[in-house]
């Protein structure tokens, strides 16, 4: 077994082996920054994630109840807890390989990591479950380096992509826009109002397939649209940032996104899209919050 080691963290210095016993969920210990938690697996690395890090989690968030509302595979870096016991301080306790269960305010995540209103099936005083997976950590200068190394490997293959895109975009025989980044659209139903802007909360449906028609997640399927804060991390995979920020409230469109921009060389953290696979996705602007409201 690795060694245990104290974290570099402004806000709280937190040991797996020196926390308290939690007196809410049995098995679990409990920081001096109230944030509950419990080790289910432990990896191979020896060093955990710090400040600076840039980091591939497997994430999960569940309410008080067991329910599921979000679980995605995001990387990020990795930054200094804002206040005490934010959700900054769990990616900090894990090595690579660990996976752990947390329990943090879900007053706090929401209105002070993602800067939101807390979701009306939580209440202000319930703890958040969040199941999480660290499937990668990298130094700052590691991360650029794979991603130089990424991205000029991504110019051969790419070039079969960029055959296949056309071919695709050729066949739809739609009018289709590019832009920089190769994302391709062509609006709907155009809307009104003003265009979405970072930190505004903006719910949406979209339906996201293949190029041969099979879909792969549909928020209209499950009659539960998406809802979410517009540029914060965790969110949403770059290309439909990317693609929602170009959008106005009560527009559709249609967005084909090659690979680099959708799940990229790792596929979904579901498996159920394969790596460097691109794809298409029919967005709707369902509502926008203004952030200032």
């Amino acid at each position: 077994m690795r060694h245990l080691k104290f974290l570099p963290i402004a806000l709280v210095v937190i040991l797996w082996s020196c926390s308290n016993e939690s007196k809410i969920f049995p098995g679990f210990s409990v920081t001096k920054t109230n944030i509950h938690y419990q080790l289910v697996s432990l990896g191979e690395g020896e060093h955990k994630a710090e400040p600076s890090n840039y980091v591939t989690v497997q994430i999960a968030y569940r309410t008080p109840q067991d329910s599921l509302f979000f679980h995605g595979l995001r990387t990020f870096q990795l930054t200094e807890p804002q206040f005490a016991g934010s959700i900054d301080e769990c990616f900090a306790m894990l090595a690579k390989g660990d996976s752990a269960t947390f329990y943090i305010s879900a007053f706090d995540f929401f209105t002070h990591t993602i800067e939101t209103n807390l979701p009306r099936f939580l209440k202000p005083d319930d703890l958040l479950r969040v199941d999480m997976l660290m499937l990668d950590i990298l130094s700052e200068k590691r991360y650029l380096q794979e991603k130089e190394i990424f991205l000029n490997w991504i110019e051969d293959f790419g070039d079969y992509e960029q055959v296949v895109l056309r071919q695709y975009v050729e066949e739809q025989n739609l009018d289709f826009e590019s832009t920089q980044s190769g994302l391709h659209y062509i609006p709907i139903t155009r809307g009104m109002g003003n265009k979405i802007q970072e930190g505004d909360t903006i719910t949406v449906h979209y339906e996201g397939r293949f190029f041969n028609g099979k879909y792969f997640d549909s928020t209209r399927k499950r009659n539960e649209p998406f809802q979410f804060v517009y540029g914060q991390k965790w969110q949403v995979i770059p290309g439909l940032e990317e693609a929602i920020g170009m959008m106005y409230p009560g527009e559709k469109s249609l967005f084909i996104l090659p690979s680099y921009i959708a799940f990229g060389q790792g596929g979904s953290s579901t498996g159920i899209v394969p790596a460097f696979t691109p794809v298409v996705f029919d967005v709707e602007i369902v509502e926008v919050k203004p952030k200032n409201q």
